[in-house]
C-alpha cells in the first residue's frame, strides 16, 4: 500500500509532472481569429462610443438625419430665392417700362395741352380775322414777337395776313432787319439782314398765301451783342417797295 500510494501521488499529486495539450491550428486560422478578435473589439469600441454619445445627450444618427434635412431645406429655398430675385428683375424692368411709358404720356399730355392752346388762339384769331376780313383791305403784318432761345440765338414769328376778299394768291417774300446795340466802345450799331446774311434761312422766308401765313426761324447774334429793335418788312414779287412793315423795339 504505501508504494502504491505513492506511485499515485507521484502521479496525480502536486509534484505530478505538468502536461499541455494543444490543439494544431493552421496560420491562415488564427488570421481569422486574431481579425474576428478586432472586429468584435472595433464593434464594441463603437457601439460604446455611441451609446456613450446618446448617454451623453448627443444623437449621431439623429443629428445626420436632421443635418440631411437642413441641407434639402437650404437648397429649397435658395431655389426659391433665385426665382424671387428673377420675378424681382422682370418687375423691376415691368416697372421702368411703366415709368417711360408715364414719362411719355406725361409729355405727349403737356405737348397736346399746348397745342390745344395754341390752336384756340388761331381758332380766335381766325374768327377775329374772318370778322375784320371787310374791313381792312391789303396785306398786314398782324403779329411779330421776337424771343431769345439760347446762346446769342433768338426765335421770331411773323404773322402775315390779307384783308378784304382776296381773288389769288400773294406772292414775295420777307426781309428781317435786326439791329444790335454792341459795346460802348462801338460808334455804330451794327445790322443783320435776313437773308443777305443768312441765304439758308431764305426758304422760310417766301411767302406764298391768300389769306394768311406764318413764317418762323431763329437767328444768330455775334457774342456779346444785345438786339435792340428788329423790323420786318413783305414784298410782293417784282416788286421794290415793301407792302407791309412792322417794328418791334426791345429797348
Amino acid at each position: 500500500m504505501p508504494a502504491f500510494w505513492r506511485r499515485v501521488r507521484q502521479r496525480f499529486g502536486i509534484s505530478a509532472p505538468r502536461m499541455a495539450v494543444r490543439t494544431h491550428v493552421p496560420w491562415w486560422g488564427r488570421g481569422a481569429i486574431v481579425v474576428s478578435l478586432l472586429a468584435i473589439i472595433g464593434g464594441m469600441w463603437w457601439w460604446g462610443f455611441d451609446f456613450g454619445q446618446i448617454l451623453g445627450g448627443f444623437n449621431r444618427q439623429e443629428v445626420e438625419t436632421r443635418l440631411a434635412s437642413l441641407e434639402t431645406e437650404a437648397a429649397k429655398y435658395r431655389t426659391e430665392a433665385a426665382e424671387l430675385r428673377a420675378r424681382n428683375a422682370t418687375l423691376e424692368s415691368e416697372l421702368a417700362m411703366t415709368r417711360g411709358k408715364q414719362d411719355a404720356l406725361t409729355r405727349q399730355t403737356t405737348d397736346l395741352t399746348g397745342e390745344n392752346a395754341q390752336l384756340k388762339e388761331e381758332l380766335a384769331f381766325l374768327q377775329k380775322l374772318v370778322l375784320d376780313s371787310n374791313k381792312t383791305v391789303g396785306l398786314q403784318i398782324q403779329r411779330l414777337d421776337v424771343e431769345p432761345d439760347g446762346d446769342d440765338m433768338w426765335r421770331y414769328s411773323v404773322l402775315i395776313v390779307r384783308g378784304g376778299s382776296p381773288q389769288n394768291e400773294f406772292v414775295g417774300n420777307v426781309v428781317i432787319r435786326a439791329t444790335l446795340a454792341g459795346s460802348p466802345s462801338e460808334s455804330a450799331a451794327r445790322v443783320i439782314q435776313l437773308p443777305d446774311d443768312d441765304p439758308e434761312a431764305s426758304p422760310a422766308l417766301r411767302l406764298k398765301f391768300k389769306y394768311y401765313q406764318r413764317v418762323e426761324g431763329r437767328f444768330r447774334v455775334p457774342q456779346g451783342s444785345r438786339l435792340s429793335a428788329v423790323a420786318v418788312r413783305a414784298y410782293e414779287s417784282g416788286q421794290t417797295a415793301p407792302r407791309a412793315t412792322r417794328n418791334l423795339s426791345l429797348g
